[in-house]
């Protein structure tokens, strides 16, 4: 039976999540083939994720389904990024959530704590090799711009979007 956004708990990350997250980002860059030097599979932060998003102006959703992390995304404030634009980070998925709608939502959460939190703007980093994503990415209204943005030392990410939010 396939599984329902409504069966699924979101929630900000705890100390408990670091290694599930970890296990989860890792998997799916491998599993599309990006997992390749300059992008998160090699970032240290990515086993402490909790200690990341402790950074004020920054918050990290997980999404959990009967106790297990099955996907998650955030907020984050790049260094190098203008005060006003934050970057959406870490939006990945367990593969047996995928296409239920869970990244829209997760997706949707972030832009309105974006909102929230008084920025104006938010920058993306992402891969060719993450289609899908980027699909949902376009239909939200992220256009692509032609040059990173910040400092994330992604040098592996080499396409970049940014939306504009309305107030």
């Amino acid at each position: 039976m396939p599984v329902r956004t409504e069966e699924i708990k979101i929630r900000i990350i705890e100390q408990k999540d670091n290694e599930a997250l970890a296990t989860l980002i890792r998997n799916t860059l491998k599993e599309f083939g990006a997992d390749h030097p300059g992008t998160v599979y090699y970032d240290e932060s990515t086993d402490r994720l909790f200690d990341v998003f402790q950074t004020p102006r920054s918050i990290y959703f997980v999404a959990e389904l009967n106790n297990e992390v099955v996907g998650g995304g955030g907020i984050y404030p790049t260094q190098g990024l203008p005060a006003d634009t934050c970057e959406l980070v870490k939006m990945y998925l367990h593969p047996h959530v995928r296409g239920i709608g869970l990244g829209k939502l997760l997706i949707q959460k972030c832009i309105d704590y974006a909102r929230e939190a008084g920025y104006k703007n938010i920058y993306l980093e992402t891969m060719p090799e993450l289609q899908q994503a980027l699909k949902t990415y376009e239909k939200f209204g992220f256009k692509y711009i032609d040059h990173p943005m910040g400092n994330s030392g992604h040098f592996g990410c080499d396409l970049w979007m940014l939306i504009p939010l309305s107030p």
